[in-house]
This record gives structure tokens, C-alpha cells and sequence, in this order.
């Protein structure tokens, strides 16, 4: 599923998330995964894909919405509310985003250098070179 445009002519912003559901169908309830959500509609992922114009009842925490199946396709299921969610509501299961830290408060690994080797050091290579070369040759 391509997500790279955005906006991709809808009528409200979609907030991504990962939250567990369930879409109530004719047959039973189905758990399925919220992967984004917005006024007027969901995706869902689902292993049991209800077919497109099926009726469903979409629940999340105290929120049922009744709904229609507008596409399915890959364990994906598109859902169509039958009204509007009011702005609260659908805040009330987005979870807050998480403030960013400024880059002066993040601990940064350093970088690397390239510093000259002292002589004693030098010496300290060349004696594990040799003597791990002497001990293949035994």
C-alpha cells in the first residue's frame, strides 16, 4: 500500500497508529490491528478479510462506530464510518506524540578520528602481528 502521498485526496488528516480493535460482523467479532484513523473512516489489519459493502461495527475502547467495508486487499481492510467522528473523540484513541529532546540534551556517539599512532603502540601491533604469524607457521 502506497502511503507516500499523504493526503491522497481525503477530506480529513489520518493519524497513524498501532492499537488493537474489533470490527463486529454478522458472524461474530474479528480482532483486528488499527493501523490509522480519521473522522470519517479506518484501516484495519486483519487475517479474516470481511468483502467490500459488508455492514461492520467498529469498537475501540467505549468508541463503536458503525461501518461500511469500502475495500479489502492483503489483510488490509478500509472502513468507511457511516457519520463523522467529532475532533475529541478521535484524540481521545491517538495517542499523544512523545516530545523530542533538542540535540544538545541527546548523548552523541563520537566520532571517528584519525590520530597517529604513538611508537609505543606501533610496537604494540607489530609484536601481535608477528607473533600471530609465527604461531600459523607452527
Amino acid at each position: 500500500m502506497d502511503e507516500s502521498r499523504k493526503t491522497q485526496n481525503r477530506r480529513y488528516r489520518r493519524s497513524n497508529v498501532l492499537l488493537k480493535a474489533t470490527l463486529e460482523v454478522s458472524g461474530g467479532s474479528l480482532p483486528v490491528l488499527l493501523r490509522n484513523l480519521s473522522q470519517d473512516g479506518a484501516l484495519v489489519q486483519c487475517e479474516e478479510l470481511p468483502e467490500p459493502g459488508t455492514r461492520v461495527l467498529f469498537h475501540r475502547q467505549g468508541l463503536s462506530v458503525p461501518s461500511r467495508v469500502a475495500w479489502a486487499h492483503c489483510e488490509h481492510v478500509g472502513l468507511q464510518f457511516d457519520f463523522p467522528l467529532f475532533p475529541r473523540e478521535l484524540l481521545r484513541h491517538v495517542p499523544a506524540s512523545q516530545p523530542r529532546l533538542p540535540q544538545t540534551a541527546m548523548k552523541r556517539r563520537p566520532g571517528f578520528s584519525s590520530k597517529p599512532l604513538t611508537s609505543a603502540e606501533r610496537a604494540l601491533i607489530e609484536s601481535w602481528a608477528t607473533e600471530g604469524a609465527r604461531k600459523l607457521g607452527e
